[in-house]
């Protein structure tokens, strides 16, 4: 079993998930793990930063795959024993101008960014070592998504004792009340990824304060963030910023100085945390 430390990026191909990667190989003391759904697209990611003289290695990984992410698992376990820095990037993102209708967006939207993020973190959350860095990559449009949410919805999604269940709950409501053509009379906005974002923001809130309970003492950090608008393949053209800059919050989340108690299950935007 290795003594190196170990971090690992999911949807590492392209785009901010590649800039996070590049990023990690240059600031942190340890393997650096892109992982991909596509072998061949992460296997030429891998490449190309070899060429920038980075040395990231490759794990296939579908977040959409239980059986992908326990590959995943049991190789870093074996290997190394634990692992030091996940970042929950990977997700996906129709366009404003797909024409898909509105209740597969939902299912398909959902099902990606917040129930397989979910997956990995049940599979890989018990591996994080003492002192480790967990980032979970949501979006300001949780918060703009959960502003256009009832006042109900939105104190459930607030509240610092909703548990796990109840989240799941929630979110599988709204891929129903999206199949019924209701979600907009029973309180949600008409965002899918802005609620699949929402998901993950209040998930990272429930893992943190878990950690903070089960784990007391161990140095271990979780946090949600917004990378911002960044020009990708999902954001478009037009967006403000490159991937190299989206990339900065969520690597500066990743290597928190061991001492650090702040920012801890908070959304964390331009490295300072956002107001639930």
């Amino acid at each position: 079993m290795s003594s190196v430390r170990v971090a690992v990026v999911t949807g590492g191909n392209k785009g901010i998930g590649l800039a996070i990667v590049s990023a990690l190989c240059k600031q942190f003391q340890g393997d650096v793990y892109l992982t991909a759904r596509n072998p061949q697209l992460g296997e030429e990611a891998v490449q190309a930063l070899k060429k920038e003289g980075l040395s990231p290695l490759f794990h296939q990984l579908d977040i959409n795959d239980l059986k992908s992410i326990q590959c995943l698992r049991d190789f870093v376990k074996e290997k190394y024993g634990g692992l030091d820095v996940l970042i929950n990037n990977a997700g996906i993102a129709f366009k404003a101008a797909d024409t898909t209708p509105f209740a597969t967006q939902a299912e398909v939207t959902l099902k990606t960014n917040f129930f397989a993020t979910r997956d990995i973190c049940h599979e890989l959350l018990p591996l994080i070592k003492p002192n480790g860095r967990v980032v979970n990559v949501s979006s300001m449009m949780s918060s703009m998504s959960l502003a256009k949410c009832s006042p109900e919805l939105q104190g459930k999604f607030r509240s610092d004792t909703i548990t796990e269940e109840e989240l799941v709950k929630l979110m599988e409501k709204f891929v129903e009340d999206a199949k019924k053509g209701i979600h907009k009379d029973q309180g949600w906005s008409d965002s899918a990824y802005g609620t699949s974002k929402i998901g993950v923001t209040v998930l990272s809130r429930i893992q943190a304060r878990q950690l903070k309970e089960t784990r007391k003492g161990e140095g271990i950090a979780l946090n949600a963030c917004c990378p911002g608008w960044v020009r990708t393949d999902m954001a478009g053209p037009n967006a403000p910023k490159s991937p190299e800059e989206g990339a900065e919050t969520p690597t500066y989340l990743a290597l928190l100085p061991p001492d650090s108690s702040s920012p801890y299950g908070e959304l964390v935007s331009e490295k300072k945390i956002v107001p639930w």
